[in-house]
């Protein structure tokens, strides 16, 4: 990463974070600031979901994405899409259609195009690093080197949070971007998107369109997962942390923790975000590094971003170490 890749990046996440406060500054409920983050990184092409989404091996932009209320226990989900602009809009759609959560490939694109959601050509998704990346994987015959993004909103109200994340899974270029969020009622919500592993399967589903592997959000704690989503999914990374606080009685913070731990004995990593009820903010990371941030009061509302794993932005910044 250059010092100009790191700037573009750092602002990137600072744009998703001022967007999300924005909404619960003004009243907003949690489920329109994560959306509204989102899809702020998912218009990014920076950041490996929507316009920025990397190539499945046959070249073709695969995307997913998920949303969730806690208040309500409602959640929606889309996978297997090429067309839709924004996903996380569409997972939005299929959650407050209040019939199906999970939709996927061509059902979900003629349901987006029912909604009146933007529809864009294929070639919308084209980036020249997604595909130099894509290009590089093969002629090494393996994926290629290279960095994960990943993003992420927590939000609290009177002391409103908004954070970021990014971090990196083995040699293949993946990420995720996602949002947590709590509004001024104490509801919670949280929100993933991404465009998945670089020259996987086609058809490949990875964790970030699961409810309870990358996603879940209820009256305790909302969670956001990144990483290597076959673990997160084989381990329902995001609904364990919340059963750990519910029948453990453990903080956001033990929780995420012991996820993570786990996550790396297993031979995974990644990184998980967090909101509690009491709107504290976790940001908890096995992996060599991870893009985060924050705003609240006592940063004036400005929002702070953390990059490296020796970087403790807020209390709950954990790096478990590899």
């Amino acid at each position: 990463m250059t010092c100009e890749d790191e700037k573009q990046l750092r602002a990137g996440i600072s744009q998703a974070i001022d967007c999300g406060y924005a909404v619960l500054r003004n009243g907003g409920l949690a489920i329109d600031a994560v959306e509204a983050s989102v899809r702020v990184l998912e218009n990014n092409p920076l950041f490996n979901a929507g316009k920025g989404a990397v190539f499945n091996r046959d070249g073709v932009n695969q995307l997913e994405a998920s949303i969730m209320d806690g208040h309500l226990g409602a959640a929606g989900a889309a996978t297997l899409l090429t067309t839709v602009k924004n996903p996380i809009t569409l997972a939005r759609k299929v959650m407050e259609s209040n019939f199906h959560v999970f939709l996927c490939g061509p059902g979900a694109e003629s349901f987006a195009r029912e909604q009146g959601l933007d529809i864009v050509d294929p070639s919308y998704f084209w980036t020249r690093h997604r595909w130099e990346q894509h290009e590089r994987g093969y002629i090494h015959n393996k994926p290629l080197p290279g960095s994960d993004d990943s993003c992420s909103m927590i939000t609290e109200t009177s002391d409103t949070l908004t954070g970021s994340k990014l971090q990196g899974y083995s040699d293949l270029p993946m990420g995720t971007v996602g949002a947590v969020a709590i509004d001024a009622d104490g509801h919670m919500a949280a929100a993933t998107s991404t465009g998945g592993m670089s020259n996987k399967w086609d058809g490949r589903i990875g964790d970030s369109p699961v409810i309870g592997a990358g996603t879940f959000a209820n009256t305790k704690v909302a969670v956001s997962s990144t990483g290597a989503g076959e673990y997160f999914i084989r381990q329902s990374t995001a609904r364990y942390i919340s059963l750990r606080m519910q029948l453990l009685g453990e903080s956001s913070d033990q929780a995420c923790k012991a996820a993570m731990s786990e996550m790396r004995a297993s031979g995974g990593d990644g990184g998980v975000i967090s909101i509690s009820a009491d709107g504290h903010p976790s940001m908890v990371f096995c992996s060599a590094g991870m893009y985060r941030g924050y705003c609240s009061q006592s940063t004036k509302h400005i929002p702070v971003v953390g990059i490296f794993n020796d970087e403790k932005i807020a209390p709950g910044d954990i790096h478990v170490k590899i």
